[in-house]
């Protein structure tokens, strides 16, 4: 364990410096008196460590100073694998410079971390897009991540659902987003963080403008964020439904998890059998699709109105079968 923990230390200092023995021993989950005495230790083993008092001070190594230990245990070599990098990596462009640095890392494991990897490489494969759809073509990704690594504006043309259907901005790029195969573009226009689909993205131009990037912006927060709101703006009301024990088992399969979480806090078993439940809808011509794929597993209680339209989709379905058999 405490082997471990030198080697974590000597690779926290040679990634930033100075660390204080406080940084040290929150990111180890020790006590500072434990970095102490692992310090004395590594510099009694010969590492060129020394600490700095003062408000800016803190441990460093010697400049010029570099290990060749990687401190990876086979858990970790493992686990570089399963990243799913590679394939990401090839929509930005960057496939080639990826599968170099993988088989540079492999090439300097020890000869059992390389086994080990290199069977969790034959062993597992991410496929991030959704069943049933093709990945979609994405020509401007290249341009559009080069923006981000460089932190320069980029004109895009994109084509929007509104009108004007196509629309010419200037943004500054923050971070793209990989979700069920589908890129996204998260960009900073007029003071404001907005989406764009990157493979809507018509054309982009790199500018010669950079731009300051907000200090405390979280890629990973914002995101989540902007999946709860457009869940909450496209789910514009509620409805009940009754479903049979079949058609409650197979919700999960069926529908969205925001609906399947709802139906399954709100369920109420009636006499008969059926779950009496309510779920988020979106506009009635989608709702309509959406709870047409339940079948005969389901029976709209409520709006009348959202009834009524699945009642008039199911009888001119009826009708055409109808005509169809005569």
């Amino acid at each position: 364990m405490r082997a471990s923990r030198l080697v974590s230390i000597l690779l926290l200092l040679q990634a930033r410096q100075p660390r204080t023995a406080d940084d040290l021993a929150a990111r180890l989950e020790v006590t500072p008196r434990t970095i102490y005495r692992d310090i004395e230790a590594l510099s009694a083993a010969g590492i060129p460590v020394y600490g700095e008092p003062g408000h800016d001070g803190g441990y460093r190594l010697v400049d010029g100073y570099r290990t060749q230990l990687t401190g990876l245990t086979r858990q970790e070599a493992e686990a570089l694998f399963l990243t799913g990098l590679p394939a990401a990596a090839s929509g930005l462009g960057l496939g080639p410079v990826v599968a170099t640095t993988e088989r540079k890392l492999l090439a300097a494991l020890p000869a059992e971390l390389r086994s080990h990897a290199d069977r969790v490489r034959q062993r597992f494969h991410l496929d991030a897009a959704s069943w049933y759809h093709d990945a979609e073509a994405t020509p401007q990704l290249p341009t559009v991540s080069d923006a981000v690594w460089q932190q320069r504006r980029v004109r895009i043309r994109y084509q929007r659902w509104a009108a004007p259907h196509e629309a010419t901005r200037v943004v500054e790029p923050y971070g793209v987003v990989l979700k069920a195969g589908h890129w996204y573009l998260v960009a900073r226009r007029s003071g404001e963080f907005r989406t764009y689909r990157v493979a809507r993205i018509v054309e982009a131009a790199l500018l010669d403008e950079t731009f300051d990037r907000v200090e405390d912006f979280d890629l990973g927060g914002y995101w989540q964020d902007y999946l709860d709101d457009f869940d909450s703006r496209r789910h514009r009301g509620e409805a009940v439904l009754r479903l049979s024990p079949e058609g409650m088992r197979l919700l999960p399969q069926l529908a969205e998890p925001a609906i399947a979480r709802a139906a399954l806090e709100s369920g109420i078993v009636e006499a008969d059998g059926w779950i009496r439940v309510v779920v988020p809808v979106e506009h009635p011509e989608q709702a309509v699709h959406d709870l047409l794929r339940l079948g005969p597993l389901a029976e709209v209680v409520a709006p009348q109105g959202l009834r009524d339209r699945l009642a008039e989709a199911l009888t001119s379905m009826l009708r055409r079968y109808a005509e169809v058999s005569e």
